[in-house]
């Protein structure tokens, strides 16, 4: 499954580990996505979703299916 949220669009990102010595290597900064269940009263079905903690925070705030409404409109989700 790929690391990507389903609300927010976050996904991984490339950087650098910088030691004391100040030598750059590369790394990956992933986001903190947990797969969770909401239910969405308008269909009468549950629905399983990869979403970042601020993912989780944005449905807390504006609701469930706006948040599914918008996410389609930028082509986060797909389902």
């Amino acid at each position: 499954m790929s690391k990507v949220c389903q609300i927010t669009g976050k996904k991984v990102i490339t950087g650098h580990h910088v030691s004391h010595s100040n030598i750059k290597t590369k790394r990956t900064f992933a986001p903190n996505l947990q797969d969770r269940r909401y239910f969405l009263p308008e269909e009468n079905k549950w629905v399983t979703l990869r979403v970042s903690a601020a993912g989780m925070r944005t449905i807390d705030k504006i609701g469930l299916s706006e948040a599914i409404k918008r996410a389609k409109a930028n082509g986060w989700f797909k389902g």
